[in-house]
């Protein structure tokens, strides 16, 4: 059996990850259908593995999607990816175990600026750079709720790597 990043062992996370001192963690597997047909993960799937760790993120911070689409903070508003910016280093592959790790860099108005790796072990695979913002019902910016502020910036200042 080769090494597949399976030496996160340590992490005791359930199916939505963790919070860590430096945002959130969530480890994820590397399926067939994830792969292209070289056995190596198919380039746009990586963007679906960071957008798993910014939602569990955000439900594990106490904001939840279907809260929000309801209209349960005064009206609806829903997340939005406004920028992105990747580095590909390495490719994962099927059978492996990534680690998914997402923090906050900065909260100003209406946006939150977010940095995520793509880890095997200790080997960062893919690097993303994420620009999102909420937008009501009319498709306009709202403003990040000061209240959320908190629960998205990192708690012990650490850097995430």
């Amino acid at each position: 059996m080769g090494d597949h990043g399976e030496s996160g062992g340590d992490l005791a996370a359930g199916i939505s990850g963790a919070l860590t001192q430096f945002g959130h963690r969530l480890m994820a597997r590397v399926y067939y259908a994830d792969t292209d047909f070289s056995g190596v993960v198919y380039h746009a799937r990586y963007l679906e593995f960071f957008e798993r760790g910014r939602s569990d993120f955000l439900r594990l911070a106490g904001v939840h999607h279907t809260e929000l689409a309801d209209g349960k903070h005064g009206e609806k508003i829903v997340w939005v990816v406004r920028r992105m910016e990747i580095d590909f280093h390495a490719p994962a592959r099927i059978d492996d175990i990534l680690t998914v790790e997402t923090r906050t860099l900065e909260v100003s108005g209406a946006r939150i600026f977010m940095a995520q790796q793509l880890k095997r072990g200790e080997d960062v695979l893919v690097e993303a750079k994420v620009q999102a913002a909420i937008i009501g019902e009319n498709g306009r910016p709202r403003r990040f709720p000061k209240e959320w502020i908190a629960a998205f910036m990192p708690k012990g200042g650490a850097e995430a790597g």
